[in-house]
């Protein structure tokens, strides 16, 4: 390895410019050093990528949670619907917040026959403000989910907004947690929304977290067909 290569950044860069300038230009001379550091670092890059590319060797169903305050989590679980299907696996959806059957997902996936999409919401709690009702329609919609879990013919199951009824109490964290460990080993389940339940997040074996560092709604911009729905 370059000893310029494991120097300092200030001296690296002065070394680097006193090498240039004294370096000859003629045709078969050394590359600057930055472009060997470079080099060095790319290989040692791809040797660690490899490495941990060899170890994971097993495939199993997985559990994927995607939250945080950010935009994008349900657009980044449609994206997997997406991939799902072009691999042709087989892919069930339920919708527990949403209760639009119009929104640019819905409309698209309802008509692929290896997608069984059922939006069961009742709104957000804020436009009902009916608690039993909320409760009683996240109850119906984990039925229909439950099946979903249940059906080894199904690849992927994608749990859309499922953290809003469990923060809110309308369903039991425990027999949701319970329902999707019992599922198909083959069967990966994702699960959206906001602030997502510490034992959620541990029994996951992949989570993102959507940070918000921006966004057009609070600049007065309506959700739009295309981006928001």
């Amino acid at each position: 390895m370059s000893r310029l290569c494991i120097s300092s950044p200030v001296s690296r860069w002065w070394r680097s410019v006193y090498l240039w300038g004294t370096q000859s230009s003629q045709p078969g001379s050394a590359p600057p050093p930055s472009e060997q550091c470079h080099r060095e670092r790319v290989q040692r890059k791809k040797a660690v990528v490899d490495a941990a590319v060899a170890r994971a060797s097993r495939s199993r169903g997985l559990l994927l949670v995607l939250t945080g305050n950010g935009k994008g989590k349900s657009s980044s679980g449609f994206g997997m619907v997406a991939r799902a299907l072009g691999h042709g696996l087989r892919v069930g959806v339920v919708q527990f917040v949403k209760a639009r059957r119009d929104t640019g997902e819905a409309i698209f996936f309802r008509r692929r026959p290896a997608v069984t999409w059922q939006v069961l919401g009742e709104g957000f709690s804020w436009e009902s403000g009916d608690r039993r009702r909320d409760a009683a329609a996240a109850g119906r919609a984990w039925t229909v989910a439950r099946g979903m879990l249940s059906d080894p013919l199904l690849d992927l199951v994608l749990l859309d907004e499922l953290t809003f009824p469990l923060k809110y109490g309308y369903l039991d964290i425990g027999q949701v947690l319970a329902d999707i460990r019992s599922r198909p080993p083959h069967m990966h389940v994702v699960v959206t929304g906001r602030a997502a339940p510490p034992a959620l997040i541990e029994a996951a074996d992949t989570v993102t977290e959507m940070r918000d560092v921006e966004h057009a709604f609070r600049a007065g911009v309506r959700a739009q067909a295309g981006i928001d729905l």
